[in-house]
């Protein structure tokens, strides 16, 4: 990694290898928290581009994916809801058709550097704190 990207990554939380998101094929999914609650997101390339968004649809929060990571419709042009039929845009994740009206995806912010996807954390949207010490069991 030359400085730049060190730079580039810094606050940045390392997701996977850039790589394992092929174009318009199966999204990387992971947890995040959102306002301390758990969600989860996905990152996905479309027309070259990384996007990532909440699994959460715009028109009831519920997760979208048909199956693990899979988002995209049969010809690979819009993420799809499969409880609702709610169609977004890939690249600003604005509704596109269906139950959604005027809504859209709540976007995060990933960035590929030297081969490694990172996703930036805000205010809202954190990670899960993994490492956090476990509570004592009762005995």
């Amino acid at each position: 990694m030359n400085s730049a990207d060190v730079v580039a990554a810094e606050g940045g939380e390392p997701l996977c290898a850039a790589a394992d998101i092929e174009e318009r094929g199966r999204a990387w999914v992971w947890d995040v928290l959102q306002g301390g609650r758990p969600v989860r997101a996905f990152a996905l390339r479309f027309d070259g581009r990384l996007r990532a968004y909440l699994n959460r649809c715009a028109h009831v929060p519920a997760e979208m994916d048909w199956l693990p990571g899979e988002f995209l419709d049969s010809d690979r042009r819009w993420i799809l809801c499969t409880r609702h039929g709610a169609a977004y845009e890939p690249a600003d994740g604005s509704c596109a058709g269906g139950p959604c009206g005027r809504g859209r995806l709540t976007p995060l912010v990933v960035q590929e550097h030297d081969g490694q996807v990172y996703w930036y954390p805000s205010r809202d949207i954190r990670p899960v704190p993994f490492d956090a010490p476990a509570a004592e069991s009762p005995r």
